[in-house]
């Protein structure tokens, strides 16, 4: 979970070996909640996607490597121009070596940046659910308007400005 569950799948889709993503809701405790429960209500749901890859061409720590290269780490109150509880940062793991791979990264992100603290939570992945079909494959099919709200929020300056 990255905010915006649209730039998240269009960064994950050009990683060599990501299959598909999907964006959808993770991380709450309403069944099949819909975009409006979860950006409005406190379902307890992000907004996130699903990730389908090979791993024969990528791993799971690549993919960690892309999650962290299009996040805000340091934001507790959301992501960019997004903010509020359903677009916090979230880093899901299945398994205890995913969950180790997290907090290892997240240890080498702090001395990175001089112990500044990484406030992107860490959960255990439950259910996912799949957002309405409008949002899916979002930025390739309203283009202009994903390039509109992707430029609103500085998304790409800001991303800019703390990894590079």
């Amino acid at each position: 979970a990255g905010g915006c569950f649209w730039c998240m799948e269009e960064s994950f889709d050009k990683v060599t070996g990501v299959i598909k993503s999907i964006s959808g809701y993770s991380g709450g405790h309403v069944k099949n909640p819909t975009y409006k429960q979860v950006i409005y209500k406190d379902t307890g749901h992000v907004e996130a996607i699903t990730v389908f890859y090979n791993p024969k061409l990528t791993s799971y720590e690549k993919l960690l490597d892309v999650f962290w290269a299009n996040i805000d780490p340091f934001d507790a109150d959301g992501q960019f121009c997004d903010k509020g509880k359903s677009y916090r940062s979230v880093a899901f793991y299945d398994n205890l070596k995913q969950k180790k791979l997290i907090q290892d990264s997240i240890i080498n992100i702090e001395e990175k940046f001089n112990k500044k603290k990484v406030v992107t939570l860490v959960w255990k992945f439950e259910k996912f659910y799949a957002a309405e079909t409008y949002h899916q494959d979002y930025y390739q099919n309203n283009f202009l308007r994903y390039l509109a709200y992707k430029s609103g929020c500085q998304r790409e300056k800001i991303l800019k400005k703390i990894w590079n």
